[in-house]
């Protein structure tokens, strides 16, 4: 099978001197080709920009055109619509509406769709558009009027399906909204929109694989939403694919430097590239884990320190770790004799009673402001919660409450850190365990 030759975006922007629809269809199809063709437009970008700076006349404007084009493909929409406001004519207007409604910027957005369309731009493309701006204004009425005038649309257009299921899904119909994200994909499968909206729908539904199929297709087809390379860089860290994560988020900081969620969510994605796994270790802490676990009925014990273990529920060497000397002494029929029978068993093991407790009112009075921390203990509770490598669910729940830093995290409590969307034991024991590891605990643990 002979490989299709990529397009030269060079020849299209550069050596070329007008820019129209077309043009800006072929560069859709050149960035659709993959491989190189990314940084391409950029090298290209970069040329048009030097050629500015010496252009005059009508040459301006042109080439402020092609730099609102590349721009917007390129995801900096704030250089785009700068460009585009200098540019003339239809088609600067109409990706000048483009780009502000990808920014949000609704009022503005609709008036230069207005202009577009009044310069000769394809009036049914531009009442699409039109439609999406009063659905997201909340004016599904007006969005609903619009898509009506344009029902002939509907056995060919993409957009028009587009707009039609996000009308569906805003008035909550959600099965006819996917029917009709899933025909504008079926008559344009470089529709980058509807790919996005199938793919969360799989993300909400935990679908994963199917999820990443359908945003791995949106990435040959800019502009690309910070969201979509947000949720694709998530599923790739659930999927342990860390190194692709990484890409995601430098795409977006690429595009945004200030981008500080993306910017935390790339630490945690490079830390766990580089995480160091040590095998003695974990090996000492199983170990470790093991002699707590241990029935005190393994040893032989006299009849009267058995029998008062068994009265006070103590069943293993852990459960001896939290009592202390004056609470076994409390018990009745329990002595001196008894006391330093157990001694001698816990010393054998490394342990020794009330160990737990210790290190439990330790922590309480150091890290709970109950005594002043050494600067050292301020630095470990200093720490951003990132540095836990938690999993993405986890990590989830950190931003939902706002927990930023390690002293953040263990002034919660294992309820409060549950009471978070889909946050249950697992992630409670995982973050348990993290903290174990710098000495900390949640609150009340």
């Amino acid at each position: 099978m002979v490989e299709a030759m990529l397009i030269d975006l060079k020849a299209l922007l550069v050596e070329r001197e007008d820019c129209d629809a077309g043009t800006v269809q072929r560069v859709r199809d050149g960035l659709a080709q993959g491989k190189t063709q990314f940084r391409t437009l950029r090298e290209v970008n970069d040329i048009l920009k030097k050629r500015l700076e010496t252009a005059t006349g009508p040459n301006t404007k042109k080439l402020h055109l092609k730099l609102g084009i590349t721009n917007y493909f390129l995801g900096h929409l704030s250089t785009a619509i700068e460009n585009l406001r200098q540019a003339d004519g239809a088609l600067a207007a109409f990706y000048l509406g483009k780009a502000l409604l990808e920014h949000q910027q609704l009022d503005e957005a609709y008036k230069a769709f207005e202009k577009a369309e009044k310069l000769g731009y394809t009036s049914a493309q531009v009442s699409l558009q039109k439609a999406g701006i009063h659905r997201l204004k909340g004016e599904i009425a007006q969005a609903r009027a619009l898509l009506n005038k344009l029902a002939d649309q509907a056995t060919h257009n993409a957009e028009y399906h587009y707009q039609l299921a996000c009308c569906h899904q805003a008035e909550g119909q959600r099965e006819q909204a996917l029917r009709s994200f899933e025909r504008a994909v079926e008559l344009d499968p470089t529709h980058t929109n509807a790919l996005f909206q199938l793919g969360h729908a799989n993300d909400l539904a935990g679908n994963d694989e199917e999820a990443i199929q359908f945003y791995e297709r949106c990435l040959n087809h800019p502009p690309l939403h910070v969201g979509l390379l947000m949720n694709l860089g998530i599923l790739y860290e659930d999927a342990e694919k860390y190194d692709k994560a990484v890409d995601c988020y430098r795409r977006i900081l690429h595009a945004n430097p200030n981008h500080d969620q993306a910017r935390l969510f790339l630490k945690d994605a490079e830390a766990s590239l580089t995480q160091f796994y040590n095998p003695d270790q974990e090996a000492v802490d199983s170990r470790f884990s093991q002699v707590l676990e241990m029935s005190v009925t393994d040893f032989e014990l006299s009849v009267r320190s058995r029998n008062c273990l068994k009265k006070m529920n103590i069943r293993t060497l852990g459960d001896l770790t939290r009592v202390s000397e004056s609470q076994l002494l409390a018990s009745k029929n329990f002595g001196e004799t008894s006391l330093n029978e157990i001694k001698e068993l816990l010393a054998s093991k490394g342990l020794r009673l009330g160990m737990a407790l210790e290190d439990g009112a330790h922590f309480e009075r150091r890290f709970h402001g109950q005594q002043p921390l050494t600067e050292q203990e301020q630095a470990v509770l200093n720490k951003p919660v990132s540095e836990l490598n938690l999993s993405v669910r986890a990590r989830k729940c950190m931003n939902r409450l706002g927990i930023t830093t390690l002293g953040e995290l263990i002034n919660r409590t294992a309820d409060e850190l549950l009471e978070s969307k889909n946050f249950g034991m697992t992630s409670l024991n995982e973050v348990r365990e993290k903290l174990r590891q710098y000495g900390l605990t949640l609150r009340g643990d």
